[in-house]
């Protein structure tokens, strides 16, 4: 009786075990299914109702086919009529009782506006506070052709990890990771390669990410402080008059600085400051702190509890937006083209600047190493491309309706366009109540984030070395030590994100997006005799396009 019980998938018929790829070879074909459970006969917790006939025959059916052979013959395997749909899979009893199986693959798949919801979600991070000075730098014009360009370039070597496991034959990929498919195609490494650059990418961006909760921090402090004693004060000497002000930093004549620091350090070494800028200084002091708030959140032997936060990331991005949209309506628009001098208070629309917006978008643009893992989820596998494809026009949408509303509506005259901060909302006083919100709202959902991607770097580093994800307490604590070192420096003696931005971005961009995609794409087609020398040229030129993208980031 016991072995009448079997699922329809999973055990082999006989007892041994059958391939998922196999099965799912059979449910893709256009077959005819004659039988089927009707929906209202099957069970959900009540074992007592009882099913269709045809449940009963399709049970003895699939039982009768493991007997007829041994795993290693394939000859009588069940025929496509006999499997059902996934979502017509069932624990059958001859007795006339079907139990709906939960928890697995099918119950699982998300619908395709859930998954490019998701995608834009896990794209949509510290990257669109800095387009704007990207714009910037590479010229109004040039800066929206360049994003549109990233955005099909990244699309398209996505696409090309996407496919990658599906162009290994004979072997069962469907648990693969892209890592797993350089390791195949390229041995050791290419397999570590790939996970070194990961780490480049994960690390990176909590080194941004502790950059941001300092500023964030710094500027709500100075907010509630401020508001508690009645002080009314501004942030610089340079900045527009009016409710919706907006800050030029740092003097023009020192555009190589950065202004916040430059700012803020003549406050906090005056000897006639209060007692607060001292203990509250941006680069001084309140990097040092966040250490007592996040160390101990590394620690944690599982991320599951700040999983539950992820969507404070959305209602981030939609804030964003939406205060975006309410500054152009109360500033108005303020453009002039000049298209390759510099003026007074406008910038030319062709810039040799340019790598650094490059740099900024290939970090912006970064799904690759987690996109066969986020498709997996999806239900209807066939429009993956589509799906995937959809995720990068709405995410290359909000970056160009961020950048180019942010650029637009910033105040020349009187204040330059060179004065756009790295992070746009530098270019608001800490008195902006609406900037407030949006520095808070960043600040606790980047404390969520922060363990997370921690805890992806501990399972990485810590599988590849001890072979488990939690060696010890003691291992664990100096990893994140390293880790939390890395972040207070960067805070501490170069806060500049849009400058950490494109460099993480160009760097591992160069194996992940550009080099290791193509790489693998072009010795598939050889080992099957279909490369021929208009894919090799045109995946040699983007393997090109990624090394000048790094080379830029230190000649411009």
């Amino acid at each position: 009786m016991e072995d009448d019980w079997r699922p329809l998938l999973g055990p082999d018929w006989s007892g041994e075990s059958y391939t998922t790829r196999s099965v799912t070879d059979s449910l893709d074909s256009k077959t005819r299914r004659p039988f089927h459970v009707e929906p209202r006969n099957i069970v959900e917790e009540d074992p007592l109702e009882r099913v269709s006939a045809e449940a009963s025959i399709m049970s003895s059916r699939v039982n009768y086919y493991s007997r007829l052979t041994g795993s290693s013959d394939r000859l009588l395997v069940p025929p496509d009529h006999v499997i059902p749909a996934p979502e017509e899979i069932y624990v059958y009893s001859p007795l006339g009782t079907a139990f709906k199986v939960h928890g697995g693959d099918g119950s699982a798949r998300n619908p395709s506006i859930v998954t490019i919801f998701a995608i834009w979600n896990a794209m949509m991070g510290t990257s669109i506070l800095s387009i704007p000075w990207g714009i910037k730098q590479a010229g109004f014009t040039f800066g929206i052709l360049i994003i549109v360009s990233v955005g099909l370039m990244t699309l398209y070597c996505c696409y090309r990890v996407l496919k990658s496991p599906k162009s290994i034959p004979y072997i069962d990929t469907s648990d693969w990771e892209f890592h797993d498919v350089c390791k195949y195609y390229l041995g050791a490494p290419g397999q570590w390669s790939s996970l070194i650059f990961s780490m480049v990418s994960l690390i990176g961006a909590m080194v941004v990410y502790w950059v941001l909760m300092s500023n964030f921090l710094f500027n709500t402090g100075k907010f509630i402080y401020n508001y508690a004693h009645n002080i009314s004060m501004a942030d610089a000497d340079f900045g527009t008059n009016g409710t919706d002000r907006v800050i030029c930093p740092f003097p023009a004549t020192h555009p190589e600085r950065n202004g916040s620091l430059t700012l803020f350090a003549l406050s906090d070494n005056s000897t006639e400051a209060p007692l607060f800028e001292h203990l509250w200084s941006k680069t001084n002091t309140v990097p040092f702190y966040l250490i007592i708030l996040l160390l101990p959140l590394l620690n944690f032997r599982s991320a599951s509890f700040f999983a539950r936060f992820t969507f404070l990331g959305t209602i981030s991005v939609i804030y964003l937006i939406f205060l975006v949209t309410l500054k152009a309506f109360r500033l108005g628009f303020h453009l002039e083209f000049h298209w390759f001098h510099h003026t007074e208070f406008f910038v030319p629309e062709f810039r040799v600047l340019f790598p650094q917006l490059t740099g900024v978008l290939t970090l912006a643009f970064f799904i690759h190493n987690c996109v066969i893992t986020l498709m997996k989820s999806n239900q209807h596998q066939q429009n993956n491309v589509r799906d995937l494809s959809v995720a990068y026009l709405l995410v290359g949408v909000t970056y160009l309706y961020v950048g180019v509303l942010v650029f637009a509506v910033f105040p020349s005259p009187p204040l330059s366009k060179e004065c756009i901060e790295p992070n746009f909302l530098d270019n608001f006083p800490s008195s902006d109540i609406w900037v407030f919100v949006a520095r808070t709202c960043l600040f606790f959902q980047m404390t969520t984030v922060y363990p997370l991607l921690g805890y992806l770097v501990r399972v990485q580093i810590m599988g590849q070395i001890f072979g488990k994800h939690y060696p010890g307490f003691f291992h664990v604590l100096f990893l994140n030590v390293v880790i939390v070192a890395a972040g207070v420096l960067m805070a501490r003696f170069y806060p500049n994100i849009g400058s950490i931005i494109r460099y993480a971005g160009a760097f591992c961009g160069l194996a992940l997006v550009f080099v290791l995609p193509s790489v693998v794409h072009m010795i598939s087609l050889r080992r099957i005799g279909k490369l021929r020398w208009p894919s090799a040229t045109f995946h040699s030129l983007l393997i090109v396009l990624g090394i000048a993208n790094l080379l830029g980031q230190f000649f411009m």
